[in-house]
């Protein structure tokens, strides 16, 4: 990412466009002068130039939900950015995960919430949570239950017993179950998937 013969308009700014790099959810749009887009190419956080304020703003600077760069091009005419980005937390100061509502939020986002989920049953007092009495009883446990899915989803599988969706969401629930107790997050495995480039 180098700095380029961008287009700025009368004002001095050009549109962003803030795309999630995982998930393609269109997170947001704001502008960019010369110094926010050189700083956000320098600190790998999407900065932007804030009219209202009319001072740089870093989106997160308060929340801490910040938007890490992935990557980021310039489109043909030199007018218009667009940031591929990691989000971190809710981009939508009013707590949606994109500024346009949730309406074109995928399956990962859904995953964070299920994540969410999660966590609120091992922290929270849902002491008859399936969630917290599973957690309470440890690695061993959690991977059991891990295998056992695993098991009954190849089954399934094999078998066409018409349960292959159902018994891949327990799957699914029980692996972002084992990642948590953990520390893992299941983004961590998109990265590590999106890293093997599998496209070749």
């Amino acid at each position: 990412m180098k700095e380029i013969n961008i287009k700025y308009d009368s004002k001095g700014l050009v549109p962003a466009v803030i795309q999630n790099s995982i998930t393609l959810d269109i997170l947001m749009l704001g502008y960019m002068n010369k110094e926010a887009y050189r700083q956000t190419i320098e600190s790998g956080v999407v900065t932007f130039f804030s009219r209202s304020k009319n001072r740089l703003w870093v989106k997160g600077e308060t929340s801490n939900n910040k938007l890490i760069v992935d990557n980021l091009y310039i489109d043909c005419d030199k007018d218009t950015i667009l940031v591929l980005a990691t989000p971190l937390g809710p981009t939508c100061h009013k707590g949606p995960l994109t500024c346009f509502d949730d309406e074109n939020i995928t399956n990962k986002t859904f995953i964070n919430k299920l994540e969410g989920v999660i966590d609120s049953r091992i922290e929270g007092e849902y002491e008859n949570s399936y969630i917290k009495k599973l957690y309470r009883k440890g690695v061993k446990e959690i991977a059991k239950k891990v295998t056992e899915e695993a098991g009954e989803t190849a089954i399934s599988a094999v078998t066409k017993d018409g349960r292959l969706i159902e018994e891949s969401a327990d799957l699914l629930f029980h692996l972002v179950v084992l990642l948590r107790n953990q520390g893992f997050t299941f983004q961590e495995v998109l990265d590590e998937l999106k890293s093997r480039n599998i496209s070749q």
